[in-house]
């Protein structure tokens, strides 16, 4: 966990009942002081932050993404499933449909909580990371990895943020990583490209910027 000092001071929670607050040697005090502070953010008790689903192999792919909550009767209407096959279970919440590697690649739900936790923590790598072992801790099995399509190295991400940027894109540092101003960047090109719309970078699209 990570957690500042101000954090500490606000939030500390004595989990052991030992009288203190110790965040490099009690367990307990962690976890109860990381409750608190995601709580104070609007952590929702009892409602979930991820959820894996199968997509089709086809669906409106501009659709997607994380910010863009949506009943999960609208996406069982798409074709989004559970990762089994079988039909989602309205639960009366909105969520949104990540692709952190495509459309062909692993697929999650995520809901309001799983946008609390990236405030915390706005590396959405790290926080999905975080999410999908949560769940597994839970009792949820091994996720689906799929099979993507192919990324780009390190070298070639560069040069497809060197050409996004030279279009007027604000990627950030150019430094071959995949954060989320690249994302929206990937995918405005494959939106004007006629591309599927899923953020991932694939040599096709560096090859048609």
């Amino acid at each position: 966990t990570q957690i500042l000092p101000t954090d500490y001071l606000a939030h500390g929670v004595d989990g052991d009942g030992d009288g203190k607050v110790d965040l490099r040697n009690s367990v307990p005090d962690v976890i109860m002081t990381t409750a608190s502070k995601i709580q104070s953010r609007g952590w929702k008790r009892d409602q979930p932050w991820v959820q894996e689903v199968r997509v089709p192999d086809e669906m409106p792919w501009d659709q997607t993404g994380r910010t863009n909550k949506l009943p999960l009767s609208q996406w069982a209407q798409w074709g989004v499933t559970e990762p089994n096959g079988n039909p989602l279970i309205d639960n009366g919440l909105k969520a949104g449909l990540a692709l952190p590697m495509g459309r062909k690649g692993p697929a999650f739900l995520t809901y309001d909580n799983f946008d609390v936790y990236l405030e915390w923590n706005q590396s959405f790598t790290y926080a999905l990371t975080a999410a999908v072992m949560a769940t597994r801790f839970a009792g949820a099995p091994q996720f689906d990895p799929r099979t993507p399509e192919q990324g780009l190295s390190g070298d070639q991400m560069k040069a497809l943020q060197t050409k996004l940027e030279a279009k007027g894109y604000d990627v950030g540092t150019v430094d071959g990583i995949l954060g989320t101003n690249t994302r929206e960047a990937i995918r405005k090109e494959q939106m004007r490209l006629g591309l599927p719309v899923d953020g991932w970078p694939t040599p096709e699209l560096l090859a048609k910027l």
